[in-house]
């Protein structure tokens, strides 16, 4: 795909051909930047992302997390940042740093009050995740995840179009209906030329705290059958775990202890 010079009036060719990737932050530098999706609301995406940056911060990667779900911030108050007051240094704005120096942006940090409503029409939403992107002075990045918002509707799109992704993460639940969700993301992804790199089925099951047998609250898992149809692997079943709700409640997702991504989160290294 060739370089679009962004004079459309001028240019010959089908939108199509055209690239639509805004522009990096002139004072950022980021290396690989990972989509996590889900075909719906609801499975964890957001848990996803929070101990896919957490990990990758364990082992000494710089890391920051653009918070795509503009009408459904949860990023900030995982990391314990809702309160931060986001400011600008006269050219880019700064975005908030974690207890750990993950850095952060959402749009729950440029409200006066967090528990506003976000009711703004698609192309506001779509160009506010652009903003992210060119506005906010990221610095030296190893890597972004990008918590985008559940379906297939204009801000997906638009991070799809504007945001290099280097691949995403499609996130599911063990429903029978998974296979129609991860079908959605999968087909949304493969019309926009992006890498999927597997799918993760998020809430799997309980373990039972005293004998430590699998409870499978939702049913039977389903994952395997998706994969297969689509060609995926499996990056990871994960557990509901009253922990990971409580720390994440709390804004201490950062202190969390797990195992569940190591295999993965060593995997991204050979994007």
């Amino acid at each position: 795909m060739s370089e679009c010079n962004n004079e459309c009036e001028s240019c010959q060719k089908d939108c199509d051909e055209r690239s639509f990737l805004a522009p990096m932050n002139s004072s950022s530098h980021i290396k690989k930047v990972i989509g996590v999706v889900s075909g719906k609301g609801g499975v964890g995406k957001s848990s996803i992302t929070s101990l896919l940056a957490v990990l990758k911060m364990r082992e000494g990667k710089k890391v920051a997390v653009l918070d795509g779900d503009i009408t459904g911030p949860s990023i900030p108050k995982v990391f314990g940042v809702e309160d931060v007051q986001i400011y600008s240094d006269g050219k880019n704005i700064v975005p908030a740093n974690s207890l750990n120096d993950i850095k952060i942006m959402s749009t729950n940090l440029l409200l006066d009050n967090k528990d506003d409503p976000v009711i703004w029409r698609g192309p506001v939403l779509a160009g506010m995740v652009k903003q992210f992107w060119s506005d906010v002075k990221w610095g030296d990045i190893d890597y972004m995840f990008v918590d985008m918002p559940p379906g297939t509707g204009d801000v997906p799109l638009t991070i799809f179009q504007s945001i290099p992704l280097d691949g995403i993460i499609i996130v599911t639940s063990p429903q029978e209906l998974v296979s129609m969700i991860v079908g959605k993301a999968v087909n949304m992804a493969k019309k926009m030329n992006i890498p999927i790199l597997g799918i993760v089925e998020n809430m799997s099951f309980v373990r039972c705290p005293d004998c430590g047998k699998k409870i499978f609250v939702f049913g039977k898992s389903h994952v395997d059958e998706a994969a297969q149809e689509y060609d995926l692997k499996v990056l990871g079943k994960l557990p509901l775990d009253s922990e990971l709700t409580s720390l994440s409640d709390k804004g201490l997702i950062e202190s969390f202890e797990s195992d569940w991504l190591d295999d993965f989160s060593k995997e991204i290294e050979n994007i």
